[in-house]
């Protein structure tokens, strides 16, 4: 049985040189095992090799050199005298490659395999394939949905008292989003959010325009529920349901008969939230009803490999992905309420398709996930550069299953699924957040109306106010927002929650009507520097992939010795000077650069010309509790 998650839920010289924990460490930065747990099996690896290395440009080598790392692991003796094949896949946007081995090995099994791979001079990276989940709790349909008395989630959040549905309790309001005030400034026209789930359902209350355009990248047919393995175009949801035998069974399925599920129709869900259409007499409202859902299917039964889910990363920000026609409708944003255990780092699969992303300029939305954990323990809610987003309930308490910590972003309606927003007792109608769905049990049948509770209904909310950012200032001529800038407007514009949350979930609640406001000023998303006092350190920073800080320092005519550094903290950034004019965000037109792995960027001059001179930090990595520092010898 291959990994799954539940929903919820130097050169080889050198090497030698190093004494043996050393090279262990070595080894072990080049390997992520996170991802496995002790009842892991796993056959599927992701191997990312170096550039110009043989295997990187040839197939067979690729598997030449995974067949040797099986004979070193010892891994040929324990398969019943069958020798362990290796058969390659395909190579992914990102440029790794695919692997797969000709039975499931344990989780000691496959670390032992991926340690023995990253032995290679040529391996960069490896980690194993695993499935993701999308992160929802057990559906609830409604008699007779309608805005004005389901969707608590899109009103002010100021306190006042409602009765949600069928409860006969009334609930103050302290949770909602603020998104129907919004809809006096943007409606997300011009704009198009891929959501990466199960895909979409016909549904009269969805535009559907782009359902067709589409993709469905699951290339398993186990997975896809195609007769055939490989990817097709068109984004539509077969169901992921999981009772069939095949899914059940202890030796070839993916869960226990106990977690056997119907079909969710999250990706309808979800799209629901993002832009269904409003102001048309059915149903519920979206966020963004205005903008178009490009639905990319990268989860069907037992969830959703990594080497599909970054490739659908890829492929949707307009990346080319080999054997798929390019995108031929870009999106400004990407919505995946999905994720698994393990950490992610800038170097892993679905790290580097996260920054491929937000370098096409592409605001990347993931659910914190639903287990009540920290979020660093989550892919791909953990990549740098994402905004992870937490969950509330209509008391705007953190929801008891929402994960937390300082990686999440900030927290949206997802529901917390009791009364009060306990962490137990009755289920109520104003536990949920409510959006459109499918009746069916297992294949899609008729249209419909469901509740669900988790970080993944919160995630859509704040997909959606990033598509109404992006149409306000569209509709303004103002230039798009970068991912970090629109980061730092949703962070700025949250709403104090009520309460100090029991753990935390970013800055607040989301705001929409606010961040809206605030992104509409055109002075929004420009860069002011911030005065460097002579040889006083500013410490702390905090910043993500893509951010940029810019520093100013006055030098007078006669100083000596100007240096200018960035130092401390974890992450990685890069130094841009410039005297007399700002430096550009790619320091290519910079008169002196400092680029280094780490946070250590060094700029001397020793006589240094009066004027202003002005420090750029880049982060090429999210990076914390930086300090930049700037002096010289006053003459």
């Amino acid at each position: 049985m291959t990994t799954r998650f539940s929903r919820a839920a130097l050169a080889a010289a050198l090497l030698l040189a190093l004494p043996a924990a050393h090279a262990a460490d070595a080894l072990s930065a080049k390997v992520n095992a996170t991802t496995l747990k002790a009842d892991t099996r796993a056959d599927r690896f992701i191997i990312t090799y170096r550039a110009g290395s043989a295997e990187r440009s040839n197939a067979t080598a690729a598997v030449n050199g995974v067949a040797s790392a099986v004979t070193r692991a010892g891994l040929n003796g324990k398969t019943r005298g069958a020798a362990l094949a290796t058969t390659y896949q395909r190579k992914l946007g990102i440029g790794a490659d695919l692997v797969r081995v000709s039975r499931k090995l344990s989780a000691s099994e496959a670390t032992t395999l991926m340690n023995q791979l990253a032995a290679n001079p040529a391996v960069l990276r490896v980690e194993p394939d695993v499935l993701m989940h999308p992160f929802v709790d057990d559906p609830v349909i409604p008699n007779d949905p309608k805005f004005a008395t389901w969707q608590w989630d899109m009103r002010d959040g100021d306190g006042t008292y409602e009765t949600i549905g069928n409860d006969t309790t009334a609930y103050a309001n302290l949770g909602g989003a603020n998104v129907a005030r919004a809809w006096n400034l943007a409606d997300g026209q011009g704009v198009t959010v891929a959501v990466l789930d199960t895909g979409i359902t016909h549904h009269s209350d969805l535009d559907l325009s782009l359902a067709d355009l589409g993709y469905d990248f699951i290339t398993d047919a186990f997975v896809s529920g195609r007769s055939t393995d490989g990817r097709v175009s068109g984004g539509w949801d077969l169901g992921d349901w999981t009772t069939d035998a095949k899914y059940t069974d202890p030796s070839t399925g993916c869960v226990d008969p106990s977690a056997a599920e119907d079909s969710s129709w999250h990706g309808t869900h979800v799209s629901g939230t993002i832009a269904e259409l409003t102001n048309n007499g059915i149903g519920t409202a979206g966020v963004a009803h205005n903008a178009r859902v490009l639905p990319v299917r990268v989860l069907g039964h037992c969830g959703g490999y990594t080497s599909d889910i970054a490739d659908g990363i890829t492929w949707a920000s307009g990346g080319h992905v080999d054997g798929v026609p390019d995108n031929a409708t870009p999106v400004q944003v990407i919505s995946m309420s999905l994720g698994g255990q393990g950490a992610c780092a800038a170097t892993d699969v679905t790290g580097q398709a996260i920054a491929g992303a937000l370098s096409r300029g592409v605001t990347v939305v993931v659910a914190a996930g639903n287990e009540n954990q920290p979020v660093a323990n989550v892919t791909p809610a953990s990549c740098p550069g994402v905004i992870a987003v937490g969950a509330n309930g209509i008391s705007g308490k953190r929801a008891f299953y929402s994960n937390y910590g300082s990686g999440v972003s900030i927290a949206a309606p997802g529901g917390g699924v009791f009364a009060d927003d306990a962490s137990y007792g009755q289920q109520v109608y104003a536990g949920v957040v409510w959006s459109a769905g499918n009746l069916g049990a297992h294949e899609p049948e008729g249209e419909g109306y469901i509740g669900m509770a988790g970080t993944s209904q919160a995630t859509p909310h704040v997909a959606g106010t990033v598509a109404l950012i992006a149409s306000a200032r569209q509709a303004l001529a103002l230039p798009a927002l970068k991912p970090q800038q629109v980061r730092s407007v949703l962070v700025s514009t949250a709403r104090a929650f009520p309460g100090k949350p029991d753990q935390p979930i970013g800055g607040g609640i989301l705001d929409a009507y606010a961040a809206v406001v605030k992104a509409m000023d055109p002075a929004t998303g420009t860069v002011t520097a911030e005065q460097l006092i002579n040889g006083t350190a500013v410490p702390g920073l905090v910043g993500y992939a893509g951010d940029s800080l810019l520093f100013a320092i006055d030098v007078p005519a006669g100083a000596r010795g100007l240096s200018l550094r960035s130092y401390g903290g974890t992450g990685d950034v890069s130094l841009f000077v410039k005297r007399g004019a700002v430096p550009a965000a790619d320091g290519s037109d910079a008169d002196f650069r400092s680029v280094k792995p780490g946070n250590s960027e060094t700029v001397v001059q020793a006589v240094p010309t009066a004027g202003t001179w002005y420090v750029r930090v880049v982060s090429v990595q999210d990076f914390a509790n930086l300090t930049v520092l700037g002096g010289f010898i006053a003459p």
